[in-house]
Parts: C-alpha cells; structure tokens; sequence
C-alpha cells in the first residue's frame, strides 16, 4: 500500500512537473534537453530503489515481529491459564502490550488507511499501560522474596512447580532484567536493582544481544545502587569498570573520586567487627512494615508450621452427614481435619467440575479489583497488599449458586439467608492477601454495621482451581498452612461462641508462584444463628 502511494505520488510530481514546463521548454523538440531527463530518471530509479531497499528492510523486521508472536501466541493460547501460570509469562505479556507493540507501529506507521494499524491504535486503547507493567514487575520481585528464588531462577523461567521443559518464552531477556532494576530503582528499592542489574549484565557479558541498553548503563545504575547500599569497595569497582569503556563518562568520574574520598575516610577509621556485622545485617531487602512478614513468607514456602507430631496424629479423615442431614445419610461427604485450635476442616470432593466452570464463566465478567474495608472510614478501597480481583454472585443469579449456598447450609449448620453473597476471586501475577482477619474487631464498630446482620462468624473457602506452586492459605499466629486443591473447601469460625474475636484466625493467602488461582467464599454473619451455635458463657468457650 505504502509503495503504491510512493509511486503514484512520484508519476503525479513528475507529469505535474512536464506539464508546467512544456510551455516553456518542449522537451520532444530537443535531443539535449531530452538527455537531461534521462539523468532525471535515473536519479528516481536510485530513489525508488532505496525507498525499496528500506521497505524490504522494515517488511523484514516486521515478518520477524510476527513469526516470533505468531508461535508464541499459538503456544500461549492452547492453555491461557497455565500460561499466564507462570509469572514471568505474565510480566513479558504486560511489558510486550505495554512497550513494545508501540515500538511495532512506530515500525509500520506509514500508512494511516492501512487495516492493521487502524486494527492497531483501536486495540491499543485496552492494552495494559505503565502501571500494569510496574504492577508486574513488583509481583516478580515480590515472588523472589517471598520463596527465596535467585534472579537466575527467575530470568531462566524455571520455577519450582513449572513444567520440566522451560519454554524460551518464559525467560528473560537482558532488555527484561533490566527493566525489573529501572522498576526496583525508581522506588527507591536498591537492594533489588542491584540484583536485577547484575542479572541483566551477566546476560549481556555472556554474549547476549541488546536492543535498547548497554553495559556502561548498567554499570552506572549499579554503583549508584549498592553505593546506597553502603558498600563503597563494590560501588568503586562497577564504577572503574564503567570508566574502562567509557573514559569520559562524566558522572561516573566524578563518582570515582568521591567513593574514593569516601573509602580512604573510612580506611582511617578503623572499623569494629560489631560495626561491620551490623553493617552486613542491614544490607538487603527494604525494611517492611509487616510485622509477621518472616512468619508469614516461611509459611508460604512450607517452613516453621507450628504442629507436633503428636498433635498431628489426633487429626482424622471422616465421612461426614452433619448429625444424619437427610441429604447426607447415603452419601455422606469426606470430611479433613486440618487443624485443631482453632478448628479448620476440609471437604473434599464437594463441588463438580461444571459448577466451578460455571461460576468462573458467570463472574469472569464481572471481575474488578479486589477491595479491603478502611478501618478508619470503613470505606471500601484497593490496598497494594491485596493482589486479585473479585466479583460478587448472588443466589438469584443461577441456580448452581443457589445449590452451592445451600450445601454450604447444609454441612455447616449455619443459617446462610443473612451471610453475604459469593464472592469470586481470582489472583493475578504474585496475586496475594497479606494477614488480616475476616471479623470486625472490637477498633472497627462499624465494619458492619451497613448490612445490619453482625460480625462474620464463619467463613467458607471453596478452591476452584489447583496451583502448581504458592498460593497456599495461611495462619500466621498458629503456623498452620492449608494448600489448594480443586473442589475443596475449608471452613473455620472466627468468632467465638462468645461473640468475641478468636485472633487465632488470623490468615493470609501466598502469592501464587506457578498457576491460576480461583477460589470463592461466603462470609457468614452471626444474625439467624442465635439456635444452631448457641452463645458460650465464657469469652473463649
């Protein structure tokens, strides 16, 4: 297309140009000026010929833009979920919608009336923008810290519970790593641009290419990076290294001799081991203020469960009919114990394939961000430790909804005509709920206060999906961690038969390392319970 408005736009400058001059000099009439225009010719075939050449340069870069996304969506689309599983899949589709098919049109954008680039900017209004792309980035980060995974593990895609044979898309690039470090380094967070520009070099040292960044970049991102970090030995050898490809780099000389001012003060000082520990310690990941933050990553990754054996060897598997339910009395339900106090049991089995199927498919669209209550406005609001989006079913909507809170009624005891409705969730790249507490606390008297129903005095987690690696539901104050399998559903109270708070119950759900996770959940609330969990005469009963 582009060609043919080159060609008609060259026959048009030349036939406006012979008509505008034949007046004056009529070309026919003389073999001299005749001459002339073959010169003239020629010099339009050479240009014709170079707008060619750079036509069949840019038509090659873009067959290799689509070959290259041609298999890699065909491999992606074959199973969505299990590739977005993998948060490194997940990162690159944000970063490649986000940045890099802008880089495509700036590379087509010659033809505005072409089908593909109108195609194009219309599907570029619902692309992921900067803050997905960050959002993304932060997740891997997050991910690494969370399961103790070095950069390698991460830019090579092999993750703990991946497949054995790692796709080539599911690494990392030079230009990736190196974009991971921008991300850490524009939050101030040096610790992980350190390790992420040191992947990216390493990379880049191992021969491979780059299209965007070189090595004196990195190198001037590292000094900086663990100069902050108070290492100034480190610091001053990036910086020289830099200085050895690039003598005139300005910043990094005038770096050079501060960190070497800086190192020669230090020197004169001498140093206590007690200092040089300290100053060890406190190198690393950014201070959090989570408090629980070590209980609860140790959790996720399997480690410090808080049961004995002796206390585990007094949990059983039952079948289960809720005191002979009729519906239960033939075929009761498997019944888990997975922890004692508080009491947290699983039922297996307890929901088909097609009913999960079908409340995916009826909150899929309805899945927005999911929201915590702000204790101090008790309005609702999207927090950064809550990493999925939800959506709210009501019993109304399909009679498979309506069937689920009814077996939930059933096997529970509790009234659910005053708990809220389904909620659906379901968790993005390093998706994740940080501790907290289902119930009210006596500090939030208004928590509740709008659905007039009480507290939340159970909740029911139902897992709609399996997950490869993470994701695992756990309670940080009595080291218990209960892992996802497809169909089941665990339940616990929350409040005592008191109506008091059991702060055991404090819970967390692990970012997802490798999968999809659905789960949903009915809250519970303590009107319409008054006869079937009787109040206890003691706060802890």
């Amino acid at each position: 297309m582009a060609l043919c408005w080159f060609l008609i736009h060259v026959l048009l400058f030349t036939s406006s140009s012979s008509s505008s001059s034949a007046a004056n000099t009529e070309f026919f009439t003389s073999i001299g000026h005749m001459t002339d225009l073959l010169f003239t010719e020629k010099d339009l075939v050479t240009s014709l010929k170079d707008y060619i050449t750079a036509e069949e340069r840019r038509l090659k870069e873009i067959k290799k833009w689509a070959d290259k996304l041609d298999v890699l969506s065909a491999a992606a689309t074959q199973d969505p979920e299990g590739f977005l599983g993998n948060p490194v899949n997940a990162f690159k589709l944000m970063k490649r919608l986000n940045t890099e098919w802008a880089e495509l049109e700036s590379l087509v954008l010659t033809d505005m009336s072409d089908v593909f680039i109108s195609n194009l900017t219309i599907q570029r209004q619902h692309f992921p923008n900067d803050d997905d792309q960050t959002g993304a980035a932060k997740a891997l980060m997050r991910l690494q810290d969370t399961y103790q995974l070095d950069t390698h593990t991460i830019a090579t895609g092999a993750l703990p519970g991946s497949s054995s044979a790692t796709s080539p898309h599911s690494s990392l690039t030079v230009d990736d790593c190196y974009d991971l470090g921008k991300v850490a380094y524009s939050e101030a967070d040096y610790y992980h641009t350190e390790l992420w520009m040191v992947q990216a070099l390493k990379q880049l040292d191992e021969g491979e290419a780059s299209g965007t960044v070189d090595a004196v970049t990195i190198l001037d991102y590292l000094s900086y990076s663990v100069y902050q970090q108070g290492e100034l030995e480190t610091a001053l050898a990036f910086t020289r290294r830099l200085l050895q490809l690039d003598p005139n780099h300005q910043r990094a000389n005038g770096n050079l001799k501060y960190f070497e001012y800086q190192l020669a003060k230090q020197q004169k000082v001498e140093e206590s081991e007690e200092d040089a520990r300290l100053r060890r310690e406190t190198r690393g990941r950014p201070a959090d203020y989570l408090p629980e933050r070590k209980k609860y990553e140790q959790l996720c990754r399997g480690e410090g469960l808080g049961m004995s054996a002796r206390r585990q060897s007094r949990l059983f598997c039952r079948y289960y009919d809720n005191n002979r339910h009729p519906k239960y009395v033939i075929g009761p339900v498997k019944q888990e114990d997975e922890w004692d106090g508080p009491r947290i049991v699983r039922y297996h089995n307890i929901v088909s394939d097609a009913e999960l199927e079908k409340i995916k498919e009826l909150a899929k669209p309805r899945l927005r961000r999911a929201t915590i209550s702000n204790p101090l406005t008790g309005t609702m609001e999207t927090a950064h430790y809550r990493i999925s989006k939800s959506a709210w079913l009501g019993a109304f909507e399909h009679p498979v909804v309506d069937r689920i809170n009814q077996r939930i009624e059933d096997l529970t005891g509790l009234d659910v005509t005053t708990a809220e409705e389904l909620q659906v969730a379901n968790y993005g790249v390093g998706g994740q709920y940080e501790p907290h507490f289902d119930f009210g606390r006596k500090d939030e008297p208004d928590a509740f206060e709008q659905l007039g129903t009480g507290n939340r005095i159970a909740t029911w987690l139902l897992y709609m999906s399996d997950v490869q690696a993470g994701g695992a539901t756990v309670f940080t104050d009595i080291g218990a961690a209960v892992w996802p399998k497809k169909g089941t559903a665990v339940f616990w109270y929350n409040l005592f038969p008191s109506g008091e708070g059991d702060y055991r119950t404090r819970h967390a759900a692990c970012p997802v390392l490798v999968g999809n996770k659905w789960v949903s959940n009915k809250w519970i609330h303590e009107r319409g319970q008054e006869f079937r969990r009787r109040c206890g005469l003691h706060q802890t009963d």
